[in-house]
C-alpha cells in the first residue's frame, strides 16, 4: 500500500482516484471545494462530474493543500493544464522530501511553450522530486469508473519511475504500458485535442465518415510531423498515446473537445461554446500552443492552422474546409513525417 495524493477533483482525478482506492492505496484526493470535500468523504460520490458512482469509501478527500502533500509519497497532479505552473508552484513550497510526479494533464502551455513535465521540472526543485511521468492513453473517465476495459501508457525518462507507476494503477480492468518516449507520449496527449475540435466541427457542419476518417489520419501526420522534429520516437505516435488516443477523443460522445467541436460547427461562437459548456476545453489553448510550435519548428500543419484561423480569426468552419481541400496536390507517403 502507497500513499498517493491526487491533485484534482474533475472527472479524470476522481477516476484516477477511484482506480488507486480499489488497488488498496492509501490515497487521498485533493479538491479546492469544502463542499466537495463532504460530499466525497460523507457521501462517497462526486455527482457533479461522474454522476451515479458510488466511490470507494477508502477513498478520502482534503481542501488543505498541505494535508494534501504531506500525506504523499506519490503526487498525481490532475487539473487543466492553465493551472499547472501555479499548482506546482505551490506543492514545490510545501513539499519536503522526493516524491514521485505524475501527471495525467493533457496539454502545452502557450508562449513559453513547455510540456507538462517541463513545467513540473521548472517548478519543483530536483531535490524535492524523484521523476516526473506522464500518465496517458485513450481513457474516458466515465468508463474507467464502469470498470471498462482501458489501457494507457506511464511515461518517463526514468524507467524504474514508469515501472512504480505501472505497478501503482495496474489491475483486471486498467492496464498500462511503459514508454521511454516522454516528448512523444506528450505531444501526442495534446495534439489530439486540437484535431478532435476538428473532428466536432466536420460533424456539426454535417458531414460524414469520409471526412473523420480523414481528420483522424492526416491529423495523425500532422503530429507525428511535429513529435519527430522535437525529437520523439515517430513509432510512439502509433500506440496509445498517439492513434488511440485520436479514435477515442475524435470519436466519441464523452469527449468535452468534440463537443465543443461540434457546436462550433453548428455555427455557435466560440465564447458561447466555451461559456455554455462550464469545463475546460483543452483543445482550445493547446491549438494555440501548436500553432506556435509549428512556426517555431517549420513544421507545416494545414489542420492545426486551419482550426487556428476558426478560433482566433472568425474564418467560419466552411471557409476554413474549403481552403483545406484545395491546397496543392501532394504525395501522402512522402508527406507523412516531411513538410508539406
Amino acid at each position: 500500500m502507497e500513499k498517493i495524493t491526487v491533485i484534482g477533483a474533475g472527472s479524470w482525478g476522481t477516476a484516477i482516484s477511484f482506480v488507486l482506492a480499489e488497488n488498496g492505496h492509501d490515497c487521498l484526493l485533493w479538491t479546492r471545494r469544502d463542499e466537495q470535500v463532504v460530499e466525497i468523504n460523507e457521501k462517497h460520490t462526486n455527482n457533479s462530474y461522474l454522476p451515479g458512482i458510488r466511490l470507494p469509501e477508502n477513498l478520502k478527500a482534503v481542501s488543505d493543500l498541505k494535508q494534501a502533500v504531506d500525506h504523499a509519497e506519490t503526487i498525481v497532479i490532475a487539473i487543466p493544464t492553465k493551472a499547472i505552473r501555479d499548482i506546482c508552484k505551490a506543492i514545490g513550497e510545501i513539499v519536503n522530501r522526493k516524491c514521485l510526479f505524475v501527471h495525467v494533464s493533457k496539454g502545452i502551455e502557450p508562449d513559453s511553450l513547455k510540456r507538462i513535465s517541463e513545467v513540473i521540472e521548472e517548478e519543483i526543485s530536483p531535490d524535492k522530486r524523484q521523476a516526473v511521468v506522464a500518465l496517458s492513453g485513450p481513457s474516458h473517465a466515465e468508463e474507467v469508473v464502469l470498470r471498462h476495459p482501458t489501457t494507457i501508457t506511464a511515461a518517463s525518462n526514468d524507467q524504474q519511475a514508469a515501472e512504480c507507476v505501472q505497478d501503482l494503477f495496474s489491475n483486471n480492468y486498467f492496464r498500462v504500458y511503459t514508454n521511454s518516449d516522454l516528448t512523444g507520449v506528450e505531444i501526442g496527449a495534446a495534439l489530439k485535442n486540437v484535431i478532435a475540435l476538428a473532428a466536432g466541427i466536420s460533424d456539426g457542419i454535417g458531414y460524414g465518415d469520409n471526412a473523420k476518417a480523414a481528420l483522424i489520419t492526416r491529423g495523425l501526420a500532422e503530429i507525428s510531423r511535429l513529435g519527430v522534429k522535437m525529437g520523439a520516437n515517430p513509432l510512439t505516435f502509433s500506440g496509445l498515446t498517439g492513434l488511440g488516443d485520436l479514435i477515442v477523443t475524435c470519436t466519441s460522445l464523452h469527449s468535452r473537445n468534440w463537443k465543443a467541436g461540434n457546436l462550433l460547427g453548428k455555427g455557435n461562437s466560440l465564447e458561447e461554446v466555451v461559456s455554455g459548456m462550464g469545463m475546460v476545453i483543452e483543445g482550445v489553448r493547446t491549438t494555440k500552443a501548436a500553432h506556435q510550435l509549428a512556426k517555431l519548428h517549420g513544421v507545416s500543419m494545414p489542420l492545426t492552422e486551419a482550426l487556428y484561423a476558426v478560433l482566433f480569426k472568425d474564418v467560419p468552419p466552411k471557409e476554413a474546409v474549403d481552403k483545406l481541400m484545395n491546397r496543392t496536390k501532394k504525395h501522402e507517403i512522402e508527406d507523412f513525417f516531411l513538410n508539406d
